[in-house]
């Protein structure tokens, strides 16, 4: 069998891209800046993107409604979707999976079984957006943050950790699932500095500027396969060039 190689590295194809943060901090307006650049579509599972400036499906009733409007993205000739959120989303499936059933949750099968078939039903969602990536579209996905204890199995006692308000659990976790998929994995957040006054009596939070991460740490996850810098600031500006036919990664400022 002859098989097509290609060589070099492929700035110029489709992205798999997951942001999250806490509300408010502006993920639908970064979601927003990429469609524009690329004639793109969003998937408003919760109805909150009426203020910005995008071509929107209606907000889906269904699971079923939801993967419909990606494999109608993923036939269409935009050149990016994105979903807003994408823990919405997860409710949905969950919803579908309770009434289907006759459950009153996830918990009444037992066993944890109930976790199983929604990890199932939403990698559904996961191979209907790898169609979109196939068909060439960028794909963004939104999410918001949770607070979490987190605890190292070699390490005495736990820490707080900023994750994706997903279902996660050892076995079958979504959190996982979309962590993996992605190329780039941003966090933003509000950056804020403790001052000291004068007389180091006093201490104080200021700041507050936005930023966003690209490098895993203990209290966030976050990846990237582009070389860039740890954090930026949370602005889509700051990696349009990876969106473009000969982007390249994003360079870090010079000290």
């Amino acid at each position: 069998m002859a098989y097509q190689l290609t060589k070099g590295v492929q700035y110029g194809a489709p992205k798999k891209i997951c942001v999250y943060g806490p509300e408010g901090i502006g993920k639908t307006t970064f979601a927003a800046e990429l469609l524009k650049l690329r004639n793109g579509r969003m998937i408003d599972t919760e109805g909150g993107s009426g203020l910005v400036d995008v071509v929107r499906y209606p907000v889906p009733a269904t699971w079923g409604d939801l993967l419909a409007m990606v494999r109608d993205a993923a036939a269409s000739d935009c050149g990016a979707v994105a979903i807003d959120t994408v823990d919405a989303a997860e409710r949905l499936c969950a919803a579908q999976l309770i009434q289907a059933n006759g459950w009153k949750s996830l918990e009444d099968p037992g066993y944890g079984s109930g976790y199983k078939r929604l990890w199932e039903a939403f990698s559904d969602l996961m191979k209907r957006l790898d169609e979109c990536i196939a068909a060439g579209k960028d794909v963004i996905l939104i999410a918001h943050a949770a607070m979490r204890k987190f605890e190292q199995p070699d390490q005495m006692g736990s820490y707080d950790r900023w994750e994706l308000k997903l279902q996660s659990s050892q076995k079958c976790s979504i959190t996982a699932l979309v962590k993996e998929w992605c190329d780039l994995l941003l966090f933003a957040n509000y950056e804020t500095t403790v001052v000291t006054s004068s007389d180091g009596k006093t201490r104080k939070a200021a700041g507050g500027k936005r930023v966003m991460y690209t490098s895993h740490h203990p209290c966030w996850d976050a990846k990237n396969r582009f070389g860039m810098p740890d954090s930026l600031p949370f602005s889509f500006d700051e990696i349009a060039s990876l969106f473009t036919a000969a982007g390249a990664p994003v360079e870090a400022a010079p000290p």
